[in-house]
């Protein structure tokens, strides 16, 4: 049964149908985009909750849920429906943080679905235990912008408390993963990728003050521990967290947030830079405190393109502009130009198919008007004719394309749409961002 689409919805359709009426096309794939998530990933439960499939793969991701339902925030404060949604997907995300706070995807019941042979402490609830930072930094912004959207405090109960302190516990051991953490995983059916050397413990660290990511935003292996671009968006949520606990009236908790933040962009600002003999101070992709690094960018967010979305740095910061001009170029083996466009993959799917998601990333921390619109148009002439974003395409065909089903990439196209028409979350660094 097709679901009644809201009334909110219908207004923002509305609008950047007119503010576009010169250029049918976007209006349509931003509607096709707009409501991907709503009418097909999306299933309320009885206890409450909302449980959000990816799309192909019939599993929650902490990840994907977070930015999926992200743009439904824009009318949460005036559609009870919507914010009703999307609060259960906060309280769903909590409920599998506290089953298991390594995993990245779950099944919707203890149905023993997924990646059950691999080596780790699998659980029935979880369809992959692939340890990622960002796992636990999502539903943490996607509460705190609720929240500021919402003014509906009741999200930061005893439940949340119990969260949040999982959360700094996981990442206090995982500053010392060599000498404190129980985590282990392997996959021995699949990609090098998809496993973690040295017995599944990855590779060894040094103290850095940052904490230690075993897979990347993408689901792949990290080389080095230390993935910048999650540690960067840890400093941002536990900011957040500081905050809320604040409100709660819990110092404590609120002080313990605020100093885990510092040592973590510490670490950040003095182990994940370098000085580029053309581009000056950049950040890193990954690093082991070791003196070791990567130089690249991925598609996936967290990115160090998306610093400022995320809102680790201003827009103007000089190391991140020049970390954007080198990842933007032929020196990120990532980075890739063809006959239809030009923009950031991922080792994660084929040599030169740029994603969707880095495209409206790069448009939302575009400054200039002319990349932001020379973007958009990249995004709606790389469809293939499908009417949806995708996950990677070709460079020099977009009808070769992964992933035809890829609700997180429809919503990212979306709050890009939006964020042209001055439509923002008021508590996203999108809302403050000089033009």
């Amino acid at each position: 049964m097709t679901k009644e689409i809201p009334e909110s919805f219908h207004s923002l359709i509305a609008e950047v149908e007119k503010i576009f009426s010169e250029n049918r096309k976007i209006s349509k794939l931003f509607e096709n985009c707009f409501l991907n998530t709503y009418q097909t990933t999306l299933k309320q439960l009885h206890d409450g909750t909302t449980f959000v499939v990816t799309g192909d793969i019939p599993a929650m991701w902490l990840r994907d849920s977070a930015l999926q339902v992200r743009p439904y925030l824009m009318v949460a404060s005036k559609d009870e429906q919507i914010r009703g949604l999307i609060k259960g997907v906060i309280k769903r995300q909590f409920y599998y943080i506290l089953e298991d706070p390594y995993a990245n995807a779950f099944n919707q019941n203890p149905n023993g679905m997924g990646h059950q042979t691999d080596e780790t402490d699998m659980s029935p609830i979880v369809w992959e235990r692939k340890y990622e930072i960002d796992s636990l930094c999502f539903p943490i912004q996607l509460a705190y912008f609720y929240w500021q959207e919402t003014e509906d405090f009741s999200i930061f109960d005893s439940t949340f408390d119990s969260v949040l302190k999982t959360i700094i516990e996981i990442w206090r051991v995982e500053q010392r993963h060599g000498e404190q953490s129980s985590y282990r995983f392997l996959r021995r059916n699949g990609n090098s990728t998809d496993t973690l050397t040295n017995d599944g413990k990855g590779a060894d660290t040094d103290w850095t003050g940052m904490t230690w990511s075993g897979f990347r935003p993408s689901d792949d292996a990290c080389l080095y521990g230390y993935h910048i671009p999650s540690n960067m968006f840890a400093v941002v949520v536990l900011r957040y967290a500081t905050e809320i606990a604040e409100r709660m009236g819990d110092l404590g908790l609120a002080k313990e947030c605020d100093s885990l933040a510092t040592e973590i962009r510490d670490g950040i600002e003095h182990f994940g830079t370098i000085e580029h003999p053309l581009h000056g101070r950049v950040y890193v992709y990954e690093t082991n405190g070791k003196g070791n690094y990567v130089l690249m960018d991925d598609a996936n967010v967290p990115s160090l393109l998306s610093a400022p979305y995320l809102g680790y740095c201003d827009w103007d910061n000089e190391t991140y502009l020049n970390t954007r001009q080198l990842i933007l170029s032929r020196e990120n083996p990532y980075y890739y130009e063809g006959k239809q466009a030009k923009g950031i993959g991922s080792p994660h799917t084929p040599d030169h198919y740029i994603w969707h998601i880095a495209l409206s990333v790069q448009g939302m921390t575009s400054r200039s008007p002319e990349e932001r619109n020379q973007l958009l148009e990249y995004l709606i002439n790389t469809d293939g004719g499908m009417g949806y974003m995708h996950e990677g395409f070709n460079a020099d065909n977009s009808c070769e394309f992964t992933r035809k089903w890829f609700a997180w990439s429809n919503s990212m196209f979306s709050e890009f749409v939006l964020s042209l028409t001055g439509n923002v979350i008021k508590s996203s660094p999108l809302n403050k961002k000089s033009n």
